[in-house]
């Protein structure tokens, strides 16, 4: 809290909005499977539910959890856009 969460790594804010783990595993491990596996931010962000619920941990609820958090990002962005 005192850094701030731009000072969180791409992993650790998916780990953030993800909430939990597992048994045997965190939310950070599940964030960094995702983007292991994805990359980028922006490429996880273009993946089907399906896709990102198939990995461990995430499940349908945090893979939705997951697509709203993209696009509220979507909504800002064109918003921000829109009054440029």
């Amino acid at each position: 809290m005192e850094l701030g969460a731009q000072s969180c790594s791409d992993p650790e804010i998916v780990a953030i909005l993800l909430g939990s783990g597992g048994h045997g595993y965190t939310a950070l491990d599940s964030a960094s499977a995702l983007l292991d596996q994805y990359g980028t931010l922006a490429s996880l962000m273009g993946q089907p539910l399906d896709k990102i619920a198939a990995i461990r941990g995430i499940k349908s609820v945090r893979a939705i959890r997951l697509a709203a958090a993209f696009e509220f990002c979507r909504r800002v962005l064109k918003e921000i856009d829109r009054d440029a």
